[in-house]
């Protein structure tokens, strides 16, 4: 063989070889999950009602439920994984868990190392305040006491500096002007200052209304703002960044969910309402 017809095959299979190395890695997920037939999920281990450790020893919750119903619809079982939640946005998963199904949500930031196939639910954020201030407006809490949990998007609103990078979202605008915000390491914290007095150590808190509403069914004697949600924070399940067949599956299988209602149960079963469109 002449040097540059070596040279002409050389390059031909080198391009075969890229061209099957990028079909390999655009399916990897997909093959192993066929192959061993478990779809590992990675998940929070006390988050209810996304996620929580039930009394028979193993994880329930709408997050738990939308997870095995994905698997079921890729014809493969499930297995959960608890890793620590920033082991889980930090990306470069090596293959120790194929999805997360954790509420997790959709930023710029994340999306460095991370794709998001599909957004499944939309979480209300509302202020809530001391049941003796029931019936008061947004607007009756600027220059008041605001208590939030850190590093959420309540931290960010309240601070007139929330961005939200995913599509469909609706507009949101800052209703409330705040005299000082106090900021809390769980969702629970300003709830309970909150749950002590109105005004005695905050006048109002920014969360999820699904936190809010179970604080009240526990008998937390605070009460939602009337009025529309401050804003909606997406929801999406994540995957480790670069694999397109396993993304595209996942989003067909969150797409049927809407359209023939199941997740739509699944958020009534969990959160009492429709939470898979914004309202």
């Amino acid at each position: 063989m002449n040097p540059v017809a070596r040279l002409f095959a050389l390059t031909a299979v080198a391009s075969c070889l890229s061209m099957m190395t990028g079909a390999a890695w655009a399916g990897a997920t997909l093959d192993r999950i066929h192959q061993s037939k478990v779809m590992k999920v990675a998940t929070a281990a006390n988050w209810p009602p996304q996620s929580f450790l039930g009394e028979d020893n193993t994880l329930k919750g709408f997050d738990i439920d939308v997870a095995n119903e994905i698997g079921k619809r890729l014809g493969t079982k499930v297995a959960f994984v608890t890793p620590e939640y920033g082991i889980i946005t930090a990306g470069r998963w090596a293959s120790r868990w194929d999805l997360s199904v954790g509420s997790m949500t959709p930023t710029t930031e994340r999306g460095r190392v991370l794709d998001f196939p599909a957004i499944y639910y939309y979480t209300p954020y509302v202020f809530a305040v001391h049941k003796d201030a029931a019936g008061a407006s947004a607007a009756e809490l600027n220059g008041k006491t605001i208590g939030v949990e850190a590093g959420t998007t309540s931290e960010d609103y309240i601070n007139r500096r929330l961005k939200i990078d995913a599509a469909d979202v609706p507009a949101f605008s800052y209703s409330v002007e705040p005299g000082s915000v106090q900021t809390y390491g769980d969702s629970m914290g300003p709830l309970d200052d909150l749950r002590i007095g109105n005004g005695t150590r905050l006048d109002a808190t920014l969360s999820a209304l699904p936190t809010i509403m179970g604080a009240i069914k526990a008998g937390y004697p605070i009460a939602p703002v009337q009025g529309k949600p401050a804003y909606y924070e997406p929801l999406a399940i994540a995957t480790d960044k670069g694999d397109d067949a396993f993304n595209a599956e996942l989003a067909k299988a969150v797409d049927d969910m809407k359209a023939d209602g199941t997740l739509k149960q699944l958020s009534e079963k969990w959160y009492g309402a429709d939470l898979t469109q914004v309202q």
